[in-house]
């Protein structure tokens, strides 16, 4: 085993080698060789049939390569702050495809703009959150939290320059999160209309709007809070099982150039540079042509990736994705 998988490392290697000589290297000064290099990582990754496709879309390739280390800030610091969550021995496997839309379509939130803030990890907490509030609540508690509380005012994160899906768990936890018509995350961090994505200028944090509520509650009495906070192991079943039964869950995996490009198919990392750490929310899970995937909603508006979701292959831990998953129940 341990052979096949230094083979298997020796193999991606090369490849990464091969690609990189294919594409060339970008002068990110200069933005005509910059789209040249783009559209070259494209053409090689879509000549691989690979089983995902690639578009190039120069405006978002561009604010990667200023900002991708500030967007980019989903970063685990200590697992430990977290329970595992014990296997659950159910009488049957969960099914073999799973979709959280069709399972809840009134309970699972749209594609949403996290803007030029690395607050990634704080919109996959509140979504997965969200969702659960209104499954576990059977439609009567329907709120979309606030990524706003979570980015400005945890203080043991770096809002707009990252965070840990863990301890914003903890939280939700301990502190509760308000309701996004409490803080507004617009109102703080610009964000742009889908024709003007993306927005190119990073923004600092910006401070904790508390105990103001935009819409003139509340700010304590508008905390919502989870009931309990876990990390899931990243035995396959025992992620589908918590799935299916309690509502989409909480990841966070490596992020390279070529992600960026990402179109359609189940991605699989081929070619780039490492760029840092994203959070996302995964709604369900498949098989496509033969190749099994997570289906994953990502912050990044609509017009990014399938209509702003995207597959990533399941069941091989691609770029760490079933290492780093965390859920929770509600407090009703």
């Amino acid at each position: 085993m341990a052979r096949l998988a230094l083979l298997s490392l020796l193999l991606v290697l090369v490849l990464n080698v091969i690609s990189s000589l294919a594409i060339g290297n970008p002068d990110i000064n200069n933005l005509e060789n910059l789209d040249i290099y783009g559209q070259r990582m494209v053409d090689w990754i879509n000549a691989q049939d690979a089983g995902w496709t690639a578009e190039y879309k120069p405006e978002l390739f561009r604010r990667l390569f200023d900002n991708g280390h500030k967007l980019f800030g989903a970063r685990i610091v200590d697992k430990s702050v977290l329970p595992v969550k014990a296997t659950s021995l159910t009488a049957s496997p969960p099914p073999a495809t799973f979709d959280s839309r069709a399972q809840w379509p009134d309970c699972i939130g749209r594609v949403l703009d996290q803007g030029e803030c690395g607050s990634c990890w704080a919109f996959g907490t509140t979504e997965t959150l969200s969702d659960r509030f209104c499954i576990h609540s059977n439609g009567s508690i329907n709120v979309q939290l606030a990524a706003l509380d979570l980015t400005t005012c945890d203080t043991q994160q770096d809002g707009c320059n990252g965070g840990d899906p863990y301890t914003a768990w903890l939280y939700a936890k301990k502190t509760g999160i308000v309701t996004e018509a409490c803080a507004m995350y617009n109102k703080s961090i610009p964000t742009c209309e889908p024709s003007q994505e993306p927005c190119l200028n990073f923004v600092p944090t910006p401070k904790c709007p508390a105990p103001k509520c935009d819409n003139g509650a509340n700010w304590d009495d508008d905390k919502h809070f989870a009931e309990t906070a876990y990390q899931l192991s990243s035995q396959i079943s025992d992620i589908e099982a918590e799935m299916v039964t309690n509502g989409p869950v909480q990841a966070a995996f490596d992020v390279y150039e070529d992600f960026l490009n990402y179109k359609s198919g189940v991605y699989r990392h081929l070619t780039g540079k490492y760029l840092g750490g994203h959070s996302v929310k995964i709604i369900g899970y498949g098989t496509l042509n033969g190749t099994e995937y997570w289906n994953v909603q990502n912050s990044w508006t609509t017009t990014w990736g399938d209509n702003g979701y995207f597959m990533i292959l399941r069941g091989k831990d691609e770029c760490g994705i079933e290492d780093g998953m965390v859920a929770g129940l509600p407090k009703l």
